[in-house]
């Protein structure tokens, strides 16, 4: 119903139209006061009690005028109960609050108009029909109240991407981590490194251009040396934890691993708070990866239920079994979940030999897995708990039938997500996505080539390079398909 009402607005929608956006100083930004003012629903789809309806551009104070009249403009960022009217017919629409704000000082950098109306589908579709026949009013994109904001200034690309994850913050990891982005933590951090390249720059380019005037300072290239050694060390530790942030971002992979009958399908579903899984007294029920995406004690995770670990009655088991082995290597943390009760049953003891152990002493490449073993079914122990002849690492009581031991669990899990993702209350800011690191990188192998350049004409170069790919990261000189790819996770109101 929604989209059938948007294509209608877009049908009504008159007066010239703007071409598609031009970009700004090579950024693939849309131009700002291209004569186009866009409107758009901005608070959701579907009945509720407030809708806001927005616009963006120089037409927006003639819309307000238009759909208010004969009342003039309230004053810049105050509340105002209106009567809202077809400009066309004079029919009334609804009573709303309205706001005005004037540009510069408004989201978008542009004049802005915003309509409070009731959330109803019949006057949400009666207010966009009437702005849509406004002259000079048009549609909005997806994205692009957003995108006119980055053009403008308001907002740099990482403060774009934080506001783009706070909207699809589902956990309150990601909720914190995408304020920080959006409060634009990562932007001056990328920023400051800019400026210490821009003066290493300088100092190398007055060694060429002045190198045998007397009254250039000594140590120059020396100092441009430190600096570039100072930024190294700090590039290479946030390379070293790029992974926390996307992981923050996506949700780390977290694998329930074990022998049949464990209760693997049981943990999965209490840790899930819904019927994932399904749960029987016979082994070998989960025969796939079943896969749900849950929030872990405020933590972003992919949770995995794998078929129990066993030598396979069929080939059909043994696919699961192999899936579930796939699994592990992949995962960023283990729950190895055994039954306390049987801890000396053979696929017991297998399971410790083939997986706790050899997780806790870690990869040959010296990379320990993170795992938390859990000891389920503790309801049926006797008082003094489990076999004291097993030999077992650190491990959990948990009793999926009764909840005791899943506090405990929770927290043991919050401490190792937090490690695994980063604290998003402390510490520098975290690189969420992919391209962050892919630029951090580059400017790092720049700065390695500014140290082997045996020409200083070169070495300036590699400042330049490697000064380039920080600038990137926060919206300058980007091309227009990052840009878009950028922009078109935003609803058409954002």
């Amino acid at each position: 119903m929604w989209r059938g009402l948007w294509t209608l607005v877009a049908r009504a929608a008159r007066g010239p139209r703007s071409p598609r956006p031009c970009t700004r100083q090579g950024s693939g930004a849309p131009a700002p006061g291209s004569g186009a003012t866009v409107f758009a629903l901005s608070s959701g789809q579907g009945r509720c009690g407030i809708a806001v309806i927005r616009t963006s551009g120089p037409a927006s104070g003639q819309a307000l005028r238009s759909l208010t009249a004969p009342r003039d403009l309230p004053p810049a960022r105050k509340a105002c109960l209106r009567l809202l009217s077809d400009p066309r017919s004079g029919e009334p629409l609804d009573r709303a609050l309205v706001l005005w704000f004037p540009g510069p000082q408004s989201f978008t950098g542009e004049d802005c108009a915003e309509f409070h109306v009731h959330g109803g589908p019949a006057v949400v579709s009666g207010v966009l029909q009437a702005l849509g026949s406004v002259p000079g009013l048009r549609p909005a994109e997806a994205g692009e109240f957003t995108r006119r904001a980055f053009a403008l200034g308001k907002l740099s690309l990482t403060e774009v991407e934080g506001l783009a994850d706070l909207i699809h913050a589902e956990t309150e990891a990601q909720r914190r981590q995408a304020l920080r982005q959006l409060d634009g933590e990562l932007s001056h951090l990328c920023r400051g490194w800019a400026e210490t390249l821009t003066k290493a720059l300088a100092h190398v380019e007055a060694y060429i251009d002045f190198g045998e005037d007397d009254n250039l300072e000594e140590g120059i290239l020396d100092r441009a040396d430190s600096e570039v050694r100072e930024l190294e060390v700090a590039l290479g530790a946030h390379l070293r934890d790029a992974r926390r942030g996307q992981r923050l971002r996506s949700g780390a992979h977290v694998v329930v691993a074990g022998p049949p009958n464990a209760g693997k399908s049981s943990l999965v579903n209490l840790l899930s708070r819904k019927p994932v899984s399904i749960v029987s007294p016979e082994p070998g029920t989960t025969r796939d990866v079943l896969e749900t995406p849950v929030d872990l004690a405020g933590f972003p995770a992919l949770l995995s239920d794998t078929a129990g670990l066993r030598e396979g009655v069929g080939p059909v088991e043994q696919e699961g079994v192999r899936r579930a082995q796939k699994r592990l290597e992949q995962a960023d943390l283990i729950l190895a979940v055994l039954d306390a009760s049987d801890l000396a049953s053979p696929s017991s003891c297998n399971f410790l030999d083939t997986v706790v152990m050899p997780a806790g002493a870690g990869s040959p490449n010296g990379r320990s897995q993170r795992l938390l073993l859990v000891l389920n079914k503790s309801d049926l122990l006797p008082a003094g708990g489990p076999d004291p002849s097993a030999d077992l690492p650190p491990y959990l009581l948990l009793s999926c039938l009764t909840g005791e031991g899943l506090d405990g669990l929770l927290e043991a899990l919050r401490k190792e997500l937090a490690a695994l993702c980063g604290d998003p209350s402390t510490g520098p800011p975290l690189l969420t996505r992919a391209r962050h690191q892919h630029h951090l990188q580059g400017c790092l192998d720049a700065l390695g080539h500014y140290k082997q350049a045996k020409d200083l004409a070169l070495a300036a170069e590699a400042l330049r390079v490697a000064r380039g790919h920080l600038t990137r990261i926060t919206g300058g000189g980007g091309t227009e398909e990052i840009l878009d790819i950028i922009f078109q996770d935003f609803c058409v109101g954002k």
